[in-house]
């Protein structure tokens, strides 16, 4: 089908992510080897930790700091996007270098395990002990912990949500905001943008259900709300919110009816309803709509840290 793409996109028209079991580990290395040639802005370093996640598998921890920000800082902890089974792009370590420069905060950002190999819950457990951690040695890292906000894209965003659940309902420190760019939240695929947009760049209702049967091939026993957010009984007492959504993406949807279940229990949200875009937009980063909606991604962590 033809879409009203902003022109800026129409050079991911031909895109789509590749969720084939067989060549996942192979591409994931190759992305690995694209981001350990990505040159740091200036004003950023990083520092690496490893840690212990879930069932004593180790995850790595990225900080990224920005020169002359004081201790006790705020800090994003950020899920990067990519179906729960790829690794970071590029395009994800250039923001969150913006974001940590900009807002400015020290971020987190969370290499978890990926399916199909460690399929759910692996990824969600592995966000927490990452938070946990991150909480457990915020004094020792300059990081105040009343601040400590998660951010994620597209299946990032899915953890970052559980991630907020998971907090509330295990009696952890409160998480003080979300940050979703058009997030993924429901696992029953039943929405109006799911069928319609089967054959969109990018990402497609067809992909989408390739993504939750690998991420769940080993079932979901108890834990069904933190795969699939839109379905807990209530999202009370969680962060406030930003939530933002692409116009031509099987996820859209599901992202206005996150925004608007959290809205209906009680939780503060800014909706971004971004027009002429496609699912993972972000990395078209010369365009000037991309560095719009990156600004009110900025200007909304601001507003909740400082």
């Amino acid at each position: 089908m033809s879409y009203n793409i902003h022109s800026d996109f129409k050079q991911l028209e031909k895109n789509s992510l590749p969720l084939y079991p067989l060549i996942l580990p192979v591409l994931n290395k190759l992305i690995a080897r694209k981001n350990n040639r990505i040159p740091l802005p200036d004003g950023i370093h990083t520092t690496k930790q490893q840690i212990v996640g879930y069932e004593n598998g180790e995850i790595e921890l990225t900080f990224y700091k920005p020169d002359g920000i004081r201790d006790n800082a705020p800090c994003l902890i950020y899920l990067h996007g990519g179906a729960f089974a790829l690794q970071a792009a590029p395009y994800h370590i250039n923001l969150v270098c913006e974001y940590a420069k900009q807002t400015p905060c020290i971020v987190v950002f969370v290499d978890y395990r990926l399916s199909p190999k460690h399929a759910f819950p692996t990824g969600i457990e592995d966000a927490y002990c990452a938070f946990k951690w991150v909480v457990e040695h915020a004094e020792s890292l300059g990081i105040d912990q009343k601040r400590i906000a998660v951010a994620g894209d597209s299946a990032g965003a899915a953890l970052a949500t559980a991630v907020t659940l998971m907090a509330r309902d295990r009696k952890a420190p409160h998480i003080c905001f979300q940050l979703l760019m058009y997030p993924v939240t429901d696992a029953r695929q039943k929405t109006e943008s799911i069928a319609e947009y089967t054959d969109t760049p990018m990402w497609n209702a067809k992909l989408n259900e390739k993504m939750w049967k690998l991420y769940l091939k080993n079932g979901v026993g108890s834990k069904k709300s933190y795969a699939s957010p839109i379905e807990s009984d209530s999202l009370a007492d969680l962060p406030d919110a930003y939530v933002e959504v692409a116009e031509f993406d099987p996820l859209r949807d599901e992202g206005i009816h996150y925004a608007e279940a959290l809205q209906d229990d009680g939780v503060h949200v800014e909706l971004n309803r971004t027009s002429g875009t496609v699912h993972g937009y972000d990395m078209v980063e010369g365009s000037e709509l991309v560095r719009e909606n990156v600004a009110k991604r900025i200007s909304a962590l601001q507003k909740t840290f400082y």
